[in-house]
């Protein structure tokens, strides 16, 4: 698990990395043991007022895909350095206005045994067209979960900063002293 110190240096690092003009904002710097997903503000395209919400939705698609392009030599300069750095792959995404994009990013192969009544609900999301796959049907119950549970998880993730915490603190955080006296008695 990353620590909370790990996460505002990784988030120090590419604030300071990062151009200044690529991103209005750094939104986000998340990692996990395999990924570090980079999510900066783009500006919302100037569009006429009373502009219809489809012509606002094309105008916000547009405007992240003429960044994704303008942008990229930066940002795989970047990633590349950091990769280097933190031994992770590092994605990238945008928010502009409300839409949320985020670009190539890792999908992590997660080696899993299910009993068969945990295979029947994955088969029966994918009977219902729900996912193509047992993969794509084990993605979606995680992000229902996830979309549901986001109190738990998050005091769940507090919970193991805390044991991360007592743990630095305990006797192997520390050269282990030889407590023998030396007087030929068992302590």
């Amino acid at each position: 698990m990353i620590t909370p110190e790990q996460r505002e240096k990784l988030r120090g690092w590419f604030a300071g990395r990062l151009p200044d003009d690529l991103f209005e904002d750094l939104v986000e710097v998340t990692p996990d043991r395999e990924e570090i997903t980079v999510i900066g503000r783009i500006p919302e395209p100037r569009l006429a007022e009373g502009a219809s919400d489809a012509e606002r939705e094309a105008a916000v698609r547009a405007r992240i895909q003429e960044f994704r392009e303008r942008t990229r030599e930066a940002r795989i300069e970047v990633a590349r350095e950091a990769e280097h750095l933190f031994r992770r792959k590092v994605s990238w995404g945008v928010v502009c206005g409300a839409e949320r994009a985020l670009f190539t990013h890792v999908a992590a192969p997660v080696m899993t045994r299910l009993r068969q009544p945990e295979r029947q609900v994955l088969d029966t999301l994918i009977a219902g067209g729900v996912a193509r796959s047992r993969s794509d049907a084990l993605a979606w119950c995680v992000r229902l979960v996830q979309r549901h549970t986001d109190d738990w998880l998050t005091e769940l993730r507090e919970s193991l900063e805390h044991v991360q915490r007592v743990r630095a603190q305990g006797p192997d955080s520390e050269e282990v002293v030889d407590s023998s006296s030396g007087d030929g008695e068992d302590g």
